[in-house]
């Protein structure tokens, strides 16, 4: 395992086995440290911007979520789904494919990317998902392309030789089920593109993650990389209907996913309630899964209401306050939208 914080060295004191009991780890390593979507605070998610950027502020990983084209091509998007993240609703020419689909139970009415071409995608440019929020970011609009998974790990490679440190991928497989059912199967093109690249094993620097079962299951028996099952407060995985993320968290659950995946990445209000840490971490160790909680940003509408700062202009809170109370559960790595700022967060002052 490769980079900064991969290694849990030391001993962890064991969580509290009540629910909301405040039991910090004595940890000798940070945590990894994950820009979700890139420094999607900063610029336009999921574009060569956001993960240069973060790559350039110290993050040990990048995260592209992975959807497919027509024509079977993986790019970045955090959805398939791209009215919200790209200019595609301003082009005449594409006005006949906006339609109504269901992804995983929800309907909903838009374009997306499984009936365009990458030739026609190259055509559209990304813009911020969260104007309202990111005012700044717009500023970007119109700049960046949808990138491929392949382009993204050129840039790794690029910047891996740039920086001489290694540069950790952590894709994720958005609704593998919706995709195959329409004949677009994941699997095969990210293993393929992985290896092409030279990550085939655990040594490598890669968490592939889905909220869904099946597929990481699939994946388990096609690839030694590292599986992340991810879990959310409610609702259950989009492949198991009757089963809930809740029941998946249970002791029982726990081991089940020890049996197909390296770790869980719960929300972060999994592991960090309003009274305090509660016991998943330490549940998690005992079952042999690391755990990486998403997602830290640094807005008071994501914050926690005890971290949120009405006086600020930018409405920002007390970010540097949450990432270390989140660290102080023991995770073994966070997700953040914000790097530069969350690395700050982590590493005391000299």
């Amino acid at each position: 395992m490769i980079g900064r914080g991969l290694l849990r060295i030391g001993t962890i004191l064991l969580m509290s086995l009540t629910p909301l009991a405040v039991a910090p780890s004595a940890l000798a390593a940070e945590p990894i440290l994950i820009a979700h979507r890139g420094a999607s605070g900063e610029r336009p998610e999921h574009t060569l911007a956001a993960y240069e950027r973060a790559i350039d502020q110290g993050a040990d990983y990048i995260e592209p979520d992975l959807v497919l084209t027509k024509d079977g091509v993986l790019v970045a998007r955090h959805e398939n789904e791209i009215g919200g993240t790209t200019d595609v609703a301003s082009h005449p020419e594409f006005a006949d494919r906006k339609t109504t689909k269901t992804i995983d139970g929800v309907e909903m009415a838009g374009w997306f990317t499984e009936d365009f071409t990458l030739a026609e995608l190259r055509t559209l440019r990304a813009r911020e998902r969260l104007p309202d929020v990111r005012p700044a970011n717009k500023r970007f609009d119109g700049l960046y392309q949808i990138p491929t998974f392949e382009e993204i790990l050129k840039l790794v490679r690029a910047k891996e030789a740039e920086t001489g440190r290694r540069i950790g991928l952590y894709p994720e497989t958005k609704h593998p089920s919706y995709f195959a059912g329409i004949g677009l199967p994941q699997q095969a093109p990210l293993l393929e593109l992985l290896s092409r690249f030279g990550y085939m094993t655990a040594a490598d620097p890669v968490f592939i993650q889905s909220f869904e079962v099946g597929n990481l299951k699939a994946l388990r028996a096609a690839t030694r990389l590292r599986l992340i099952q991810l879990v959310d407060a409610e609702g259950g995985p989009a492949d198991l209907p009757g089963t809930t993320y809740d029941e998946m968290l249970s002791v029982q659950g726990l081991g089940d996913i020890a049996s197909y995946a390296d770790g869980i990445g719960p929300s972060a209000a999994l592991v960090l309630a309003p009274e305090g840490a509660t016991a998943l971490v330490g549940r998690a160790h005992d079952a042999g899964l690391q755990v990486h909680v998403w997602t830290l940003r640094m807005e008071n509408i994501f914050l926690p209401a005890q971290y949120q700062r009405s006086d600020d202009p930018e409405g920002r809170g007390d970010f540097a306050g949450y990432v270390s109370a989140i660290v102080r559960t023991g995770v073994d790595g966070i997700f953040s939208d914000f790097p530069a700022q969350a690395r700050a967060a982590m590493t005391p002052a000299p």
